[in-house]
């Protein structure tokens, strides 16, 4: 019992070390480490879904059939709108593909391409690969497992319990390491996101060194309070801190729009003649940029 107490703790604690090691120096052979087994990590998940599926395939269809009539009936497409339950799953679907949110463009504008059209449509992809592959899959391998969720077997644990019905004790092994390494990896993306944006507010000048890791040491911090806070008051934070960048990307989204509009036009025009579209910032009347001269 008093490990279990503790275990938010050490778990935490060695999230965070990772973290400052990282990013204080001398992690990049951790960085590297994770960029390998990360991706292969993920194709696991994958197999090991599909595995738990071929495994229960006799009710996979009933399964569908279920989730298909819950989604539209009457009953609950009003209950939905009348209550918390759309409210509920906006919340929920910005944390599957970050769609509108703003943040996953921080990483696409890292990208090398010709043209920010090329990337554009790759990260519109995403979308549809994060939600209606990797959640569907998600979700289907958990009802079909034959475990009934409840309100204390709910998240990570219930995805646990559903490929210990394959794999025994191994399957939540499995996705606690899996949790860890996405966990990790999507902290070193996040504290890379708040590098460039506090260059952006000096600026675009990087602030001196005592700065900076005055800035690290509360990131570090951050996450092992993460770690140890209660779930309802994590979550919470998180809504909150997500909505407000909605709030502040979408309307953002709209004044660019016709920007977008243009360099798509810019694209498809050069894809007519050309394999790889080259983009001039000139093409469509943009002026003091940094980059596509």
């Amino acid at each position: 019992m008093f490990f279990l107490q503790c275990t938010p703790y050490i778990i935490g604690a060695i999230l965070a070390l990772l973290v400052a090691v990282v990013i204080f120096g001398g992690g990049k052979r951790i960085v590297h480490i994770t960029e390998i087994v990360v991706p292969v990590m993920g194709i696991l998940y994958v197999a090991a879904s599909l595995i738990v599926l071929f495994a229960h395939a006799s009710i996979i269809p009933s399964v569908v059939k279920l989730v298909i009539h819950d989604a539209f009936n009457f009953k609950a497409i009003f209950s939905g709108m009348a209550g918390s339950c759309m409210i509920y799953g906006i919340k929920r679907g910005l944390y599957s593909n970050e769609a509108g949110v703003g943040s996953a463009p921080n990483a696409s504008a890292s990208a090398d391409v010709t043209h920010p059209v090329k990337q554009g449509l790759v990260q519109m992809l995403s979308v549809y690969i994060d939600t209606l592959l990797l959640c569907s899959a998600t979700a289907i391998m958990c009802l079909s497992s034959g475990i009934l969720p409840s309100v204390k077997l709910s998240g990570a644990p219930y995805v646990q319990n559903a490929l210990a019905t394959v794999f025994g004790k191994f399957g939540p092994i499995f996705i606690t390491a899996a949790m860890i390494l996405f966990a990790f990896t999507t902290l070193i993306g996040n504290l890379y996101y708040i590098d460039n944006a506090v260059a952006y507010l000096n600026k675009k000048k990087v602030p001196g060194k005592r700065t900076m890791h005055f800035i690290h040491v509360i990131c570090v911090l951050v996450i092992f309070a993460g770690a140890i806070i209660p779930m309802d008051a994590a979550w919470a934070l998180a809504d909150i801190s997500m909505g407000l960048m909605t709030l502040i990307n979408l309307p953002a989204c709209f004044l660019l729009s016709s920007t977008v509009i243009k360099a798509l036009k810019d694209y498809e025009q050069q894809r007519q003649y050309v394999d790889h579209p080259v983009f001039k910032a000139k093409n469509i009347n943009l002026e003091g940029l940094d980059c596509w001269d």
